[in-house]
């Protein structure tokens, strides 16, 4: 239970500090060799921190909102599944926008000396949608880009690739192969074997 505690607060820890740009606090969450997947960003979550920092700097505004957690835990190894949605403002085809992207947190953790933290934090995208802020205001996207994204995170691409992101196109969804390959790596991990990298 301590555990499973421990994990819980880990998760929420990550999305508070991450999105009031807590730094510091931050970098708490992760493991020295630890890596985030996004949907922007693919790398080391040192590195991740930094382009986060940066972007906060600009007025990068991406924020988290967490719903229920699932604890699996096998010894010191732990597989956290947390609902989420990310939420991002930004202009697009001239009109100010909210896209907000519904899915899940997927973490592979490990405790080390004593301390729990994220090894790899792949979120998996359900299903996004984007509104104007202003009701009023009309909306057209080019709806040959939208249809070059996957479905569970299709608004929140275009909005990315629009304000200068590369966005990677194979991530997990609700269902298919990447999210079925992605159960596949953390039944792996929880039985001590390496992370798929």
């Amino acid at each position: 239970m301590i555990d499973d505690l421990a994990l819980r607060r880990l998760v929420q820890d990550w999305a508070v500090w991450r999105d009031a740009g807590d730094w510091a606090r931050f970098a708490g969450c992760w493991h020295d060799d630890a890596r985030m997947m996004a949907t922007w960003f693919q790398g080391p979550a040192a590195q991740f921190i930094e382009v986060s920092k940066a972007g906060f700097a600009k007025g990068v505004r991406i924020l988290h909102f967490l719903g229920g957690t699932s604890v699996d835990l096998a010894g010191a190894r732990a597989i956290v599944q947390t609902k989420m949605t990310i939420s991002q403002r930004a202009e697009v085809e001239g009109v100010k926008v909210d896209v907000v992207c519904t899915g899940r947190f997927y973490d592979f953790c490990e405790k080390r000396d004593g301390r729990w933290g994220v090894v790899l934090r792949q979120p998996i995208y359900e299903k996004d949608r984007m509104d104007p802020v202003d009701p009023a205001a009309t909306l057209r996207l080019d709806p040959a880009l939208l249809a070059e994204f996957p479905e569970g995170y299709r608004h929140l691409a275009y909005l990315q690739s629009r304000i200068g992101y590369k966005v990677k196109r194979d991530m997990p969804g609700l269902a298919g192969p990447e999210v079925e390959a992605l159960y596949a790596s953390g039944a792996k991990w929880l039985k001590g074997e390496a992370l798929d990298r």
